[in-house]
């Protein structure tokens, strides 16, 4: 059971932690106060694979209208992804990612609408960025130097999500440490070093907790890790850049009620000091983060 007393050690071991602060940017012209408002990201999934089916959108016109329905509910940002993370999953390849993805982020663009593209392929990200997307959230490891150098030309934004594999479709085993922080850090170090070499200012960190890796099927042990990790958002701060945090799912403990696990995670993220959340549940998450404001 999670306690007060377990949250006031966490602060105690970390002061200078909890008062860290992040580089602020422009996103598409828009600014972002990441230290002193959250931004939520609103998701979008043109694959039939995905779970969430209250996202999933098998046509451009009703990716586009959920588009503007999210933006108009409080998004700040809409996800963009062709591709199912789920184990099981079909590969797609970039050809067919490109059919769908880009009439997309062309009539989302076209209303002003800020778009992220979720993809780990050098061809997807040239295609989506050439189309106006502003952030490119990367699930893979393999050529950033080109992906980065991407980012850079078109002056877009990069979340680098942790993965241990070379993309989200390739992992295996998690390292469960202890204390996930210290490898996060490791991790995002390296990136950012890369990222920032190749041209790229605008970065967000994401530990990556709704990736699939096998050990984390059990679901006692994967949400007391997410829960963790979430609570110790504020540590991977001190690296400068603002997180952002996908919220999961839990099924296994809400089952029905699943569409109420992504506010209870949203709690424990904007405990933790998040700064951008990505969801699937963009009016409760607002409505989360609205009602923790006026404590």
């Amino acid at each position: 059971m999670l306690t007060l007393e377990q949250l006031a050690g966490l602060l105690e071991k970390n002061p200078a932690a909890a008062a860290a602060r992040v580089k602020e940017f422009s996103i598409g012209g828009k600014p972002f106060a990441f230290n002193s408002q959250p931004a939520v990201m609103g998701v979008i999934n043109l694959s039939a694979d995905s779970w969430y089916r209250e996202t999933v959108c098998l046509t451009a016109e009703s990716a586009v209208r959920r588009g503007k329905i999210l933006a108009a509910q409080g998004a700040d940002i809409i996800d963009v992804g062709a591709e199912s993370t789920l184990a099981h999953a079909a590969r797609v390849d970039a050809a067919a990612q490109n059919s769908k993805l880009i009439p997309v982020i062309k009539e989302l663009r076209a209303e002003n609408i800020l778009v992220s593209v979720e993809t780990y392929s050098p061809a997807v990200t040239r295609a989506s960025l050439e189309a106006g997307a502003n952030i490119l959230n990367l699930t893979g490891t393999e050529t950033t130097d080109e992906i980065y150098k991407m980012v850079a030309a078109h002056d877009a934004a990069v979340i680098i999500c942790f993965v241990q594999g070379k993309n989200v479709r390739e992992v295996g085993d998690y390292d469960l440490s202890a204390d996930p922080v210290p490898m996060l850090c490791d991790y995002f170090s390296r990136q950012i070093e890369i990222a920032q070499r190749n041209g790229v200012e605008k970065i967000f960190l994401d530990p990556g907790l709704g990736f699939y890796y096998r050990n984390l099927q059990d679901s006692a042990v994967r949400v007391r890790h997410q829960m963790q990790v979430f609570l110790n958002t504020f540590r991977l701060r001190e690296l400068g850049f603002p997180v952002c945090h996908a919220l999961p799912h839990a099924f296994e403990y809400f089952g029905d009620e699943v569409r109420c696990a992504e506010p209870f995670f949203a709690v424990l993220a904007a405990l933790g000091k998040t700064d951008l959340f990505r969801t699937h549940e963009v009016p409760r998450i607002k409505a989360v983060l609205e009602t923790m404001k006026t404590f």
